[in-house]
């Protein structure tokens, strides 16, 4: 970003700069980009753009400049706002200790307390505990992330809008005889919404179809509500289907299959395969299904449960039903994925560190044995090959990041050494 760098939209124009003092900042004022988030972040984004009272700068013209420090751009800009965290990283500060040499002076409380740094920039804390919680800055990045989701969503998820993950036919239908509450119908859509089950089917629902509390219930899972239909009767509801399987907490005397979730999903993934048109049908909240409905599927599944309280509510059922058909889908995601969050694989998240190399690992190991050396651990000696051999498989077994070996490294150092005065007072002894 150049200090003639703009972000626009059809509104108005605001225009993100370089400040004087090397900061991205907007308006006449020069208010700083980190100074906006935290407005509309600690406040509602309309208290928060008051507050600001910046020309130009409104619900219409906020996310552009949300956008900006959500998407780190100050990095490409080498910029960045006071007390953000990515300054105090970009400074190579990485401790308290160091936070404090970087000030010329901290003024703590009333003033009485006063620590003294090296810099040229002299700062206030409230207190020493306030100090040692907030000096490394603010994740002002994350929280604009937060805010762009507000801006976008408000603060009620009613009015959301998701899509359907599959093809008509692609996933089981999800049915549900007479239910009775249309909150149970929302958090079964909800549910739906969860793990990929988009078509949802009711039969005669007893406070009628369509119900504005099954959408609130929904939490966001309308575009489940908005395609649900209903039907009057159980028959014309699978009318179309192939394969039904029956969810039940009873023992049945009829001659049918009996499945438990994972063995139903499997037998519907290959039928869907193949061409085919699966459903599940679940049964009211007070009784079930009766016995005659059951005689409609071609097999039982049953949830393992404990064998003294098996019943189970209604969404509850669909969800576990539904977890099962996701576990088992190749698109599946560990947590949400969403513009700034990738999606997750099993095993250790790395995020944006990296594991340690060979060369950093023995370089740790050497660190730690000549101090130990130095310390006289190793006695007697000639144990010392093996006990120094023990302290690498153990430290190996660590799969260390590089980030962690440079702590640990730290620690040996400063155990061997002291840090600020208590290495001082030892360097002082005779």
């Amino acid at each position: 970003m150049n200090a003639g760098t703009e972000t626009e939209n059809r509104h108005a124009a605001v225009t993100v700069r370089v400040g004087s003092g090397g900061e991205p900042v907007l308006g006449s004022r020069e208010t700083c980009v980190a100074k906006v988030v935290h407005a509309c972040h600690a406040m509602s984004i309309d208290q928060g753009l008051e507050a600001l009272a910046i020309p130009g700068l409104t619900r219409e013209t906020l996310e552009p400049v949300l956008q900006y420090c959500a998407g780190l751009k100050c990095i490409e800009d080498r910029v960045s706002c006071p007390d953000c965290k990515r300054r105090t990283e970009a400074q190579g500060i990485e401790t308290l200790d160091q936070f404090i040499l970087s000030k010329q002076e901290i003024i703590v409380g009333d003033g009485r307390i006063r620590l003294k740094g090296e810099g040229t920039e002299t700062v206030t804390t409230p207190c020493l505990e306030s100090l040692a919680k907030q000096w490394s800055g603010e994740n002002y990045w994350f929280w604009a992330r937060r805010v762009i989701r507000k801006l976008r969503h408000g603060l009620r998820r009613a009015h959301m809008k998701g899509e359907p993950v599959a093809g008509e036919g692609e996933t089981p239908s999800v049915i549900l005889m007479e239910p009775q509450l249309a909150d149970n119908i929302g958090m079964v859509a909800r549910a739906c919404a969860n793990f990929g089950l988009d078509d949802l089917r009711l039969v005669n629902p007893r406070d009628g179809w369509p119900n504005e509390k099954a959408r609130i219930a929904a939490s966001g899972a309308n575009y489940v509500i908005d395609d649900a239909r209903a039907f009057s009767g159980l028959e014309e509801s699978i009318a179309d289907l192939n394969w039904i399987g029956a969810t039940t907490a009873r023992q049945r005397d009829m001659r049918k299959p009996v499945l438990t979730p994972e063995q139903a999903i499997a037998e519907m993934r290959t039928r869907i395969g193949r061409g085919g048109r699966c459903g599940i049908l679940f049964g009211r909240e007070r009784n079930g299904l009766e016995t005659n409905e059951v005689a409609n599927a071609d097999a039982l599944i049953m949830i393992p449960v404990n064998s003294r309280f098996a019943s189970l509510n209604l969404a509850q059922a669909v969800l576990l039903i539904g977890y099962e058909w996701m576990r088992s889908d190749a698109g599946r995601s560990l947590g949400r994925v969403t513009t700034y969050e990738k999606p997750l694989s099993e095993g250790m998240n790395m995020g944006r560190d990296r594991p340690a190399t060979k060369d950093e690992l023995i370089g740790l190991f050497e660190h730690l044995e000549r101090e130990l050396e130095t310390a006289g651990f190793f006695n007697p000696a000639h144990r010392k090959a093996v006990v120094a051999q023990n302290l690498r498989t153990m430290l190996t077994r660590m799969n260390a990041t590089e980030q962690e070996v440079r702590t640990f490294r730290g620690i040996v150092a400063t155990l061997a050494q002291g840090k600020g005065k208590a290495r001082k007072g030892r360097d002082e002894v005779p």
